[in-house]
């Protein structure tokens, strides 16, 4: 199983999971917040046909992570995924598409993929987010979370590859030059994780099986890849485990989701 992003960040959201086995091949992309060219741009920049996609999986509605969904799905005849939530706040858009409706705890199987949706705390509609498995790696993303749970915990465990968000620096946050109700959606419970939270999330997970962190979901105004891999380095130090940051211009290449 590998796995690579067309883009992360508040400008637009999409990562590309692919399994083998043997002749046969599944790809699928969870989130599309590109316009209908960009996204084909980025997708053959990564070598990869629009049509080449079994599916598109939804984690919410925000436009940075569903904006660019439904017309990518009409012109390639995707299916889609997301919860009932998600549907609801964009079903206007969404005709002429065939969306499937699915919900925490039950799993998604696309070719030779298992895809798990998780509940999270976002201020979106049904928010989740996502593990996938081909029945040998397992990949976990976490971004668009305002704080950690039990739960997202527990799904996020075993993982041999992590996408976890490192959204704002807190000091950052509070110095910018955003209104005061933006910094307060930010920092708040149903907002974006900071370094920190990020930081004791890594700390406290399972990470028995971890062999690459992807850092994602960084605000360019309010982080920096040194502020972040500052806070990485306390949880992992000398550690075996593969650091990469996700840029929102380029995303990240091709990555092997194990050793």
């Amino acid at each position: 199983m590998r796995f690579a992003s067309l883009g992360s960040g508040s400008e637009g959201n999409a990562l590309l999971i692919s399994a083998t086995s043997g002749i046969t091949e599944t790809t699928v992309m969870l989130d599309c917040g590109f316009g209908l060219r960009e996204a084909e741009s980025r997708l053959s920049h990564l070598h990869i046909d629009p049509k080449q996609l079994s599916g598109i999986i939804v984690t919410h509605e925000h436009q940075d992570h569903v904006g660019g969904v439904f017309r990518l799905a009409r012109r390639h005849k995707i299916p889609v995924w997301m919860t009932h939530g998600t549907f609801e706040s964009v079903r206007d858009d969404a005709a002429g598409v065939a969306v499937h409706i699915c919900r925490d705890g039950e799993p998604v199987v696309i070719g030779d993929l298992e895809i798990q949706p998780y509940t999270v705390p976002h201020d979106a509609r049904e928010p989740v987010q996502y593990t996938a498995t081909d029945g040998i790696r397992k990949l976990g993303v976490l971004t668009d979370v305002g704080h950690s749970t039990p739960h997202l915990m527990k799904a996020l465990g075993g993982c041999d590859a992590l996408v976890l968000e490192f959204n704002h620096d807190t000091e950052m946050l509070s110095q910018s030059v955003y209104p005061p109700w933006l910094k307060a959606r930010i920092g708040g419970q149903l907002g974006h994780l900071s370094n920190q939270q990020s930081a004791d999330i890594l700390q406290s997970v399972d990470r028995s099986r971890l062999k690459r962190l992807i850092a994602g979901h960084l605000s360019q105004k309010n982080n920096s890849p040194d502020k972040v891999r500052l806070a990485i380095d306390e949880v992992l130090g000398d550690s075996a485990v593969e650091v990469v940051i996700a840029d929102q211009a380029a995303g990240f290449a091709w990555l092997e989701s194990g050793a």
